[in-house]
């Protein structure tokens, strides 16, 4: 027995409660039911925009697809097999390819400077993939993380330095739980995840040490190998994360937290990739999409054709957000650190764009009409605290007109081009109004790809 004033005493009785409550402080316990409960910091439904970003060893081959090493050895997918047998020698291991994982081009600071011309409210870097290889230098994956192979430094602090120094930017962060090749993942697949060694010995601690390390106000959790959430304890996690962590009070997760969670538990949901529903759901959600089409990783091999244009990426922002999503656009750099040209150009057109437009996407809800139900390509938010309908057009009309057959108006509704100056309009029966737009040059259009129209005085 323990003195009543020990620090053993003390000790025992905090892992008593701990075990007993699932915190200490207590008010999430590790049911989903309660963590469910937890309400969305608002900072992330006033965000809308963000950008993912796909970096690690898949970075050096840049062949096909991020899944390479799975491709290429797990399901040994022909392409895979024969790029590596064309191109390199034979007994050529996956693991070969870290040390070319360099980052000598990697700034930090241009990267933020990129990230922020965007537009884009957070970032989500890939900490780690389901390869397993760390972009920082964890203890408990030795050997095979970004300073002890490859760049030799620590790519996650000089991100988040450069994002807390130099930009408003929020700082997310991917972690995939399992790992495609980790023998006690394999392992405890076997045993049909009856036993938890890799989850207990890998993904916890690297959890664990990633949020206390970084501090980062939204976690993507990723990749749950078929295995129960159980498996994962992720419920034990996320309490101790909205209870105890060091941003306990701001942090963001999503819905990939084991099998059959996704789009039924967690902060927000993703349901899928490249999730675009169309129309309005219960519970906040993120649209997460690649601005090339088939890759989330940086590929070689990659065509114009495979990249997203601009105006399909703002269509794809405004549908998102119309329905009430954040859109998570993806990027992936080279392994020597670069941001392609191509990406740099979309996103700072993305930027370009919401320098003009954004009164109409952050901090805007979801009205009651999404899109238009008779003009084609028109979609709705609102401004409570203004009062204010946004409608966004994504083609303009060559009739000098456009109808809006949603919004009811009043004698007193004005309404606005953003970036220029209010129109005239006319109402319509039996409800709706035509609005008549200016004939302007190219060089004095407020904006391109897409415009807006700000009603006030409507409803």
């Amino acid at each position: 027995m323990c003195g009543t004033m020990s620090a053993e005493c003390w000790s025992l009785s905090f892992l008593f409660i701990f075990l007993l409550t699932g915190s200490c402080r207590g008010q999430y316990k590790p049911t989903w039911e309660s963590i469910d409960s937890r309400p969305l910091p608002e900072w992330f439904d006033q965000a809308k925009f963000g950008i993912f970003i796909h970096w690690g060893v898949f970075s050096v081959p840049s062949y096909g697809s991020e899944w390479f090493w799975w491709y290429w050895q797990g399901q040994k997918i022909p392409s895979y097999v024969n790029f590596m047998a064309k191109n390199y020698p034979p007994g050529f291991q996956y693991q070969d390819f870290a040390p070319h994982f360099t980052a000598e081009f990697f700034d930090a600071k241009q990267w933020t400077d990129i990230f922020a011309s965007s537009g884009a409210k957070y970032i989500v870097l890939t900490t780690k993939h389901h390869e397993g290889y760390t972009l920082w230098g964890s203890k408990y994956s030795w050997n095979w993380n970004a300073v002890d192979m490859g760049p030799k430094r620590d790519l996650v602090a000089e991100l988040a330095s450069a994002l807390r120094e130099s930009s408003s930017l929020r700082l997310g962060l991917y972690h995939s739980l399992f790992e495609w090749f980790h023998p006690l993942f394999r392992d405890d697949a076997a045993r049909n995840f009856t036993t938890a060694n890799f989850p207990q010995e890998k993904t916890l601690p690297e959890l664990y040490e990633i949020v206390n390390a970084y501090k980062p106000e939204l976690l993507w959790s990723d990749g749950d190998g078929d295995a129960p959430d159980k498996y994962w304890n992720s419920t034990g996690f996320l309490a101790w994360l909205y209870n105890e962590s060091p941003v306990r009070d701001t942090i963001v997760t999503n819905d990939r937290w084991g099998q059959g969670t996704i789009c039924k538990h967690g902060g927000y949901y993703t349901c899928t990739d490249r999730y675009n529903p169309g129309h309005l759901l219960k519970h906040k959600w993120e649209n997460c999409m690649t601005i090339d089409q088939r890759s989330w990783g940086y590929r070689r091999d990659a065509s114009l054709s495979d990249y997203l244009t601009i105006e399909e990426l703002i269509k794809t922002l405004v549908e998102t957000v119309s329905c009430g999503g954040n859109l998570l656009m993806n990027v992936g750099p080279t392994h020597d650190g670069r941001i392609l040209p191509i990406f740099e150009e979309r996103l700072r057109q993305m930027g370009q764009w919401l320098n003009v437009n954004g009164e109409a996407i952050y901090n805007t809800s979801a009205w009651r009409a999404q899109n238009d139900s008779v003009t084609p390509g028109v979609w709705y938010t609102w401004r409570t605290n203004e009062k204010a309908i946004y409608a966004m057009f994504l083609s303009w009309p060559n009739t000098g007109h456009i109808f809006l057959s949603e919004p009811i108006v009043s004698e007193v509704t004005q309404v606005t081009l953003l970036g220029y100056k209010p129109l005239k309009w006319d109402p319509m029966k039996p409800t709706g109004l035509q609005v008549y737009l200016p004939t302007l040059p190219l060089s004095q259009m407020p904006c391109s790809w897409a415009w807006t129209l700000r009603l006030t005085g409507a409803s």
